[in-house]
């Protein structure tokens, strides 16, 4: 049994799987050259050096879309109005 979750996730990995393939494979990159590079500069533990590069981007991540939903819902009607 298929549902309407499961069907529009397979739907989009279908649509998009090129693209969210090497979007995965470009974030394991990133997290590796973070890790390496605070290893490096930093003179950190692995350990250290993996929750940085990957505890991070992930608040960034979840910044950019507070920040996306503020802007799309206030910016936007802002331009309307003028």
């Amino acid at each position: 049994m298929i549902t309407e979750f499961t069907d529009s996730f397979v739907g989009v990995w279908k649509a998009n799987k090129g693209s969210l393939l090497r979007t995965v494979i470009y974030t394991i990159g990133h997290f590796i050259i973070a890790i390496c590079c605070l290893m490096i500069i930093a003179d950190v533990t692995i350990r250290e050096a993996a929750t940085d590069a990957i505890v991070e981007p992930l608040l960034n991540s979840l910044w950019y879309f507070i920040l996306d939903k503020w802007w799309t819902t206030n910016v936007k009607k802002t331009k309307r109005k003028t």
